[in-house]
């Protein structure tokens, strides 16, 4: 049974319990999860602290961005989320929703891809944030790309402090091949993979 073409996410908390401060301070890079899967409201969270939008007047978001040109795109391969049937969603902020991709379980394949890396296949849910630099060199020609560079690891630390305020952990992830994931990640021509980002519960 597939999920539903588009899953309305509910909606982000904007407050919680630790400091932004405590959050740095606990930063860590977490390679072992448990086996409790993630809620989706926690996977909803992560994606609004990535890529969410904080002003919907203008469209703007949780990370900032380059003449808001807005080049990534945040993809979610769940594998043990409750409430997401296992398989890759694509994230659109605009909406808060979920759009689904591709059915079925990814994480082996995405384990494969990215040097064979146990964590990947372990942890509940991977993010996977891709860029269409397009959208940014329409507006700043060659020095695109070192803008989009710089708003995927804004949008990656968004995730990483994020997940630490939840008690969850993740880790960034830059060793894939890139041809190999934008194709099980079924790719357009022009949109390029950037970050593979494990995430769930640490095992105690």
């Amino acid at each position: 049974m597939h999920p539903a073409q588009v899953i309305q996410l509910p909606a982000p908390s904007l407050s919680g319990d630790l400091s932004m401060e405590a959050a740095l301070s606990r930063r860590r890079s977490v390679r072992d999860y448990s086996d409790r899967p993630l809620q989706i409201r926690e996977v909803a969270q992560l994606l609004w602290a990535a890529q969410g939008i904080t002003e919907p007047r203008r469209g703007l978001r949780t990370t900032p961005s380059a003449g808001a040109t807005f080049p990534l795109e945040i993809f979610v391969a769940a594998g043990n989320v409750n409430g997401l049937a296992a398989g890759l969603y694509r994230y659109r902020p605009l909406s808060h929703t979920l759009e689904f991709v591709i059915p079925g379980e990814l994480r082996p394949a995405l384990q494969r891809v990215s040097l064979n890396q146990p964590l990947v296949r372990q942890a509940p849910a991977v993010f996977i944030i891709t860029a269409l630099p397009e959208r940014t060199e329409a507006r700043y020609g060659g020095r695109a790309m070192r803008y989009v560079f710089m708003e995927v690891g804004h949008a990656a630390q968004n995730l990483n402090l994020q997940a630490i305020a939840l008690g969850l952990g993740s880790v960034v992830v830059g060793a894939f091949h890139d041809a190999d994931l934008t194709a099980v990640l079924n790719l357009p021509p022009g949109e390029i993979p950037l970050y593979v980002i494990p995430a769930g519960a640490p095992r105690q």
